[in-house]
């Protein structure tokens, strides 16, 4: 179980090192993979994250690949709504969480798969 552990962390560190978001990658391996349950591989999720995040930034600083003016604007409501989601999620089922996880990987699946067409129909 622990070498799963380390091979799922190698992934999720690839994809949140690209600025990707090692949970769309973590959290579905965890759930179904694992055994975790839904509140559970969230909350090592974000445990993950914090980490992961200070290490990504540092080297997106260094290389100049940071927009704070923009990044404060998306800043403020991202903490504001990061509470309040944080306390529905603690308040919603793990089956109703893992259901709206699905939905929300399902839509970023189908919006990913768009953009691909619709930029190459821009550069033609």
């Amino acid at each position: 179980m622990n070498l799963l552990l380390i091979v799922f962390g190698i992934f999720g560190g690839i994809l949140g090192g690209m600025g990707m978001g090692g949970g769309t990658l973590l959290i579905p391996l965890l759930t179904i993979f694992a055994g975790f349950e839904q509140h559970l591989a969230q909350s090592i999720n974000l445990f993950v994250f914090i980490p992961l995040a200070i290490v990504s930034l540092l080297i997106h600083t260094k290389n100049n690949l940071i927009d704070y003016k923009k990044g404060l604007i998306i800043l403020i409501p991202a903490c504001f709504t990061a509470i309040l989601s944080s306390l529905l999620a603690t308040k919603t089922s793990a089956e109703d969480l893992q259901v709206y996880f699905s939905i929300f990987l399902i839509v970023l699946g189908v919006f990913q798969i768009i953009s691909v067409f619709f930029d190459k129909k821009l550069k033609k």
